[in-house]
C-alpha cells in the first residue's frame, strides 16, 4: 500500500513537472510583468493519477482590484476518474472561490481498474491567485 502509494505521488509529481516543461516551452518565461497567475499548490494527492488538471481563471474583478489570495477545495474522485462533492474548506477571500470549484469539477483522474477498491477519502487542491507572476526554475 505505502509502495502504490508512493508511486502515485510520482506519477503525480511526473505529470505537474511535464506540464510546467510543456507551459515553459509553448510560453515566454515567468519573468513578464503582464498579468496575474494562478498557482496550483502540490500537496497530498492521495492515490489518484491526475489526468488533466484545469487551472482557474483569475478573476477580472480581483485583478482590477489587485486582489490576491488562495482557496483549498475538497473533493472525492469517483471510479471513472470524475470529481465529484466539491467544496470550499478554505478561502481568503470569497471571490477566488467560484473559479477555484469550477477548475477542480473540470479536473479528471485515471480510472481505476475493476480490481482495485475505491477509497472514500477526499482529496485537496489549493491554489494561489497572485498578481505577480511565479518564475518556473528550469530542472537542467
Amino acid at each position: 500500500m505505502r509502495t502504490e502509494r508512493r508511486f502515485g505521488f510520482g506519477l503525480f509529481l511526473l505529470a505537474l513537472v511535464s506540464l510546467a516543461a510543456a507551459a515553459d516551452e509553448s510560453e515566454p518565461a515567468a519573468t513578464d510583468e503582464s498579468g496575474p497567475n494562478v498557482t496550483y499548490v502540490p500537496g497530498d494527492a492521495g492515490e489518484r493519477v491526475p489526468v488533466q488538471t484545469v487551472v482557474p481563471d483569475y478573476p477580472e474583478l480581483a485583478r482590477r482590484e489587485r486582489l490576491e489570495g488562495e482557496v483549498q477545495v475538497c473533493f472525492n474522485v469517483d471510479r471513472r476518474g470524475n470529481t465529484y462533492h466539491a467544496r470550499v474548506r478554505k478561502s481568503t477571500n470569497r471571490i477566488f472561490e467560484k473559479p477555484a470549484l469550477l477548475a477542480v469539477r473540470a479536473s479528471s483522474f485515471a480510472p481505476l481498474p475493476d480490481d482495485v477498491k475505491l477509497s472514500g477519502i477526499k482529496t485537496c487542491r489549493t491554489f494561489r491567485f497572485n498578481l505577480t507572476p511565479v518564475a518556473i526554475e528550469d530542472p537542467d
